[in-house]
């Protein structure tokens, strides 16, 4: 039987849906090669196919822990504690709970599947920055405090951002696209440069060569093309044109440099901040909206702190486990002592 059917991203929800929950079926049921092919090439048709296995990947998770928590149970015979009324009572309700457990499992088999094995982590450490090449040529540049998973078939390759920052060199090949996962987003390239960071409620994209499109939820699949990005929102995607520029900001980390333009200290620091264990504290609130520019070794931020002092009215105080107290000078600096800052 073939993998692929009648559905497509034109279809609707329910038929896709329907199809993934098919493949599960036949995924978990010792496919030939020949099967797992032709699952993970339907998967790869279009990210609509991709949404409906990965949306509900923790309702997948949970019905497994609900499972394994059923076999743990242990019942005492039903004569030994109720009656025979209460029995049949009894029976009528354990057949409705079965009936409800088993539309959990069939619901999270629709919604969620692991289709890939094989997959290759690469993570990075507080402060560290990490270059890995792929098996496919492609470039996997990683931020501090940041991790990937990468899955690569003969059909597609796939990389699924788990937290953090990474930017992307992607190797030209025409028949396997390549595929980024962040949150409810999809990005697909084939050669093309482009940079991804996770943000606490967004994903900030960010394309430096070529093209790529990217889908989120329901919306409707955009194209970002070199020299612009997007934020991309659970169920919206906000295109922004980019000056060259903030790309060269965005991706300063690659060269372990931060540039800073005229960013408020808070700004800065809450980004040098992703690099030390002992983080920069601001301890009076008129520090905060204060500016500063210059170009800084993201693993130093003393030139950082010195510029500031020299700089600007802010003056810092050193924490017994190495965290820094950034509090308001009221004197004025001597004009004469310019810093790197500005």
């Amino acid at each position: 039987m073939q993998a692929s059917g009648p559905t497509s991203s034109s279809g609707p929800r329910d038929a896709i849906e329907a199809e993934a929950a098919r493949l599960l079926a036949k995924l978990n049921s010792d496919p030939t090669p020949q099967e797992e092919a032709e699952i993970c090439d339907w998967v790869e048709r279009d990210p609509c196919h991709a949404v409906a296995f990965a949306r509900a990947e923790a309702a997948w998770d949970a019905a497994e822990r609900l499972k394994s928590a059923a076999a743990d149970v242990t019942l005492p015979t039903l004569p030994q504690i109720v009656s025979e009324e209460q029995q049949r009572r009894l029976s009528r309700n354990i057949m409705i709970a079965a009936a409800v457990a088993v539309l959990f499992f069939i619901f999270a088999a629709i919604v969620t599947v692991r289709t890939f094995s094989g997959i290759d982590r690469y993570e990075t450490r507080l402060g560290e920055i990490r270059d890995v090449t792929l098996d496919d040529g492609s470039i996997l540049h990683l931020n501090s405090d940041s991790e990937a998973e990468v899955r690569f078939t003969g059909h597609g390759r796939k990389v699924r951002i788990v937290k953090g920052e990474a930017s992307f060199e992607v190797a030209p090949d025409s028949d396997r696209p390549f595929d980024v996962e962040v949150r409810s987003a999809f990005i697909r390239a084939v050669g093309t440069a482009f940079n991804v960071r996770m943000r606490p409620a967004l994903v900030e994209l960010t394309v430096t060569h070529g093209t790529v499109t990217v889908h989120s939820g329901e919306d409707a699949e955009q194209r970002v093309s070199a020299g612009n990005g997007a934020v991309i929102q659970p169920r919206t995607i906000a295109l922004t044109r980019l000056g060259d520029k903030l790309v060269s900001q965005r991706i300063a980390w690659r060269d372990q440099m931060m540039e800073l333009d005229g960013e408020t200290i808070e700004q800065a620091t809450s980004e040098f901040n992703r690099y030390r264990k002992a983080p920069i504290l601001i301890g009076d609130t008129r520090v905060s909206a204060l500016r500063i520019g210059g170009r800084f070794r993201v693993t130093d931020s003393r030139a950082f702190l010195f510029a500031l002092e020299r700089k600007l009215p802010v003056r810092t105080v050193q924490g017994e486990d190495g965290s820094v107290m950034l509090l308001y000078r009221d004197e004025e600096p001597d004009p004469s002592e310019a810093g790197a800052a500005s």
